[in-house]
């Protein structure tokens, strides 16, 4: 429970950098394409986190923290992107992918666990 509220947490304030960052590019650089995908699916982890608190099954919460899990590894893309077409310099880069990479960590190892009590609970069942 106590990973999920950071996992809260750190995706709702990723979600408000990729933000800020979107509003800079546009505003400053006038790029709206690539910001503009990484704004998608940069917000939409924290989205998909919250939608998972009100889940039908484990499964169902399994398949939603899978689905925010596609969209950070999709961000890690676009920012990558960004930075080597230049429009976010290495050093705001680094920052910002450390926080992105750090959501995936989590969100990977909290979707092995999920999965590893799933087999178990149906193994203790036969």
């Amino acid at each position: 429970m106590a990973e999920e509220n950071v996992l809260k947490a750190k995706s709702y304030a990723f979600a408000l950098r990729v933000v800020r960052m979107h509003q800079h590019l546009s505003d400053k650089n006038r790029e709206f394409v690539l910001s503009e995908q990484a704004l998608r699916s940069g917000t939409s982890i924290g989205s998909l986190i919250r939608e998972a608190e009100s889940a039908e099954s484990d499964t169902d919460f399994i398949h939603k923290l899978s689905i925010a899990l596609k969209e950070a590894h999709e961000t890690a893309y676009w920012l990558l992107l960004l930075k080597d077409t230049k429009y976010i310099d290495a050093k705001i880069y680094t920052s910002i992918s450390n926080d992105c990479n750090e959501i995936i960590k989590i969100l990977a190892s909290s979707i092995i666990t999920l999965k590893s009590k799933k087999r178990k609970n149906k193994v203790a069942l036969l």
